[in-house]
This record gives structure tokens, sequence and C-alpha cells, in this order.
């Protein structure tokens, strides 16, 4: 089934031509450069730019597929969540495409289509198990009972742990995109440097909160500058990352042991970060539990984990007609 997918959610836009698992082509218009200069996503901008590109990426993707419009099956696009003039770039772009050609539209979920990207390198992977996906937006661990249902568990009450690595990267003089270079530059951790504070939060013990965190970090940034000391930025950025990370690799452990899971998925742009990764893998090793995450360039924001989720989608009986709306939120268990 050929799906030319659409992704415009944030500052990406993406085309992809994909059948069922398979990748035909998958093509990323990146704004990161632009963006830049203002230390993250400005959403008039990046609406804009998504108008400008959508029509060529998406010719692309269908040229480099070897194929032509007519010989799609379906339009698939993302429709929430995201930032709402940037979805509706890409949704009335689908809808418009979709009915001209006279085939289906499917409408995919963001964190959906992110947990989707396992699928593409991991034939092995088939449902149920336990879902981690971490990203600049969201922070949730979910059960998924099939490809088209899911069964949250747990999730942020505040800032999502992307959230805090950005907005950390950003108070230390970090460029865009904060958490990639976060990244990339930090050393060592050093509790006894910079003792950061493990977020607690009462009820629902795989909620997660980095609100704390973050400011936290902001305050001791302030605190230094105030007193003309300098800040070991290598360390402060090892320390972060060393506290989400020992945050995300816990509850996620506790969950699939809680729930007898013997599979674990790693998803969301935050799941290329280098200690998430090394550390889940080795806390998974230690317990006997199979860890799946995505190949580093299907971590981000791409079309072509869209084009894999709306196969499924389109199995379950989920299609749209010209109606089809943005949405800035929405729960991955909609219906």
């Amino acid at each position: 089934m050929l799906i030319l997918a659409i992704e415009s959610s944030c500052d990406e836009t993406a085309a992809a031509v994909t059948n069922e698992r398979h990748i035909l082509s998958n093509i990323v218009a990146t704004q990161i450069e632009e963006h830049r200069i203002y230390g993250g996503v400005v959403p008039e901008i990046a609406s804009r730019r998504h108008t400008e590109a959508i029509s060529q990426v998406c010719d692309e993707a269908v040229k480099q597929a070897g194929i032509e419009y007519k010989d799609l099956d379906a339009v698939a696009v993302t429709f929430a969540p995201g930032l709402i003039g940037a979805l509706l770039v890409g949704v009335n772009f689908a809808k418009g495409l979709a009915f001209s050609l006279g085939i289906p539209l499917i409408p995919v979920h963001h964190l959906r289509s992110h947990i989707a990207a396992n699928y593409i390198e991991n034939d092995e992977l088939e449902p149920e198990y336990l879902c981690l996906t971490v990203s600049g937006g969201n922070t949730i661990l979910t059960k998924v009972k099939d490809y088209c249902v899911f069964e949250p568990i747990g999730g942020t009450r505040d800032d999502a742990a992307g959230e805090c690595f950005d907005k950390s990267a950003r108070a230390l003089g970090l460029s865009y995109p904060g958490g990639v270079m976060l990244d990339k530059i930090a050393t060592v951790a050093d509790d006894k440097k910079y003792p950061l504070p493990y977020p607690k939060i009462a009820g629902n013990e795989f909620d997660f909160s980095f609100s704390g965190l973050k400011t936290a970090v902001v305050n001791t940034i302030h605190n230094a500058s105030q007193k003309q000391e300098e800040i070991d930025v290598p360390v402060m950025a090892a320390t972060v990352r060393k506290r989400v990370c020992d945050i995300l690799v816990k509850k996620t452990i506790d969950a699939a042991e809680h729930f007898d899971y013997k599979t674990v998925a790693l998803a969301g742009g935050v799941s290329a970060n280098s200690e998430l990764r090394s550390r889940l893998l080795f806390e998974c090793k230690e317990r006997n539990i199979k860890l799946f995450y995505p190949e580093l360039k299907y971590c981000g924001d791409n079309a072509a984990m869209v084009g894999v989720q709306a196969y499924y989608e389109y199995k379950s009986g989920n299609i749209a007609d010209t109606s089809l709306n943005a949405a800035a939120t929405l729960p991955i268990n909609y219906r």
C-alpha cells in the first residue's frame, strides 16, 4: 500500500512514501538555522516556511520513490498534537491532495508515529510492549496494546524532559537545538559541584515532573552570575542530563517490572540522547528485557514514521474526510 505521508507539526516540513513498514523515500526540509537566531522555534515563521516548502517536499518524495501521484493509494498527515498553525499547513495540503486524487485521507497522531518509528528497522517488534516517548513537548509511558490501541500509564505533570534539556541549554548559553547541543558538550556529572534536585510528585508513581529541575538549573546559573562565578558548562550539562536520565530510566524499568513487560521501546526526539540510550539499554539487559529504539535519523520529526503508523491506522478503519481539522493537543489514546 503506497502512502504519501506528510509531517509539519513543528519546524520540519517532511514527506515520505511508504509501503507498510518499508520506506521508499523520506524528505525533510529543516528550519533549524532560521530558528537558531531566536533560540527556539517561532511558530509564525515555522508556519510560513511550511507553506513555502510543502509542495516541493511532497514532489521530491514522490520522485525519489520512483512513482507518480496517480500510483498512490492514500495520503496520510500528522493532525495532532503540535503547533496549530504548522499543523494546519500539512492538514490542508493533505486534504486537498487526497480529494484531488480520489484516495483515502489518513489522520495520524504525532506521538503514535514516533512510536511507529521503531517498526522501520525492527521487523520483529510487535505489540504488546511498553514504550517511553520523550520529546520537547511530551514525556509519556504507554502500554502499546496493539498498533492503534494505547494505554497511557504515566506522563509529565508539567514540563517534558526535552523542555528541561532545551531550557537548561539556553540558560547555559548553548545554541538551538539546545537538547542536542547539551548532549554533545556534556562531560562527567558532578553531584557535589551542582547538587540538582530530583523532583518528587504525589500520586501516580509513573508520572514525571521536570519543572523543578529546570528551575533549579536556571537559579544555579543566575546565582553564579550574581556572584561573578563561572559555571562549568560541560559539567553542568552532564549533571542535568544525568538527573533527567535517572528519572526516565528508573520509572521505565519500574513500570516494566510492575506490569511484567519483557519488551520495551524508546521513542521521540530525546530518544537520540546518548546517555538515555546507553543507560536504558544497560538496565534492560540486566533484567533480560528486550529494548528497541529507532535509528537516529528517525528519532526527530520525519514523515517516514507517519507513513508507517498510517498503514496500521488505515487497517483499523481510521479514515478522515475533508472536515478533518488540526488539534494542538490530543491524548494518544483518542478515538
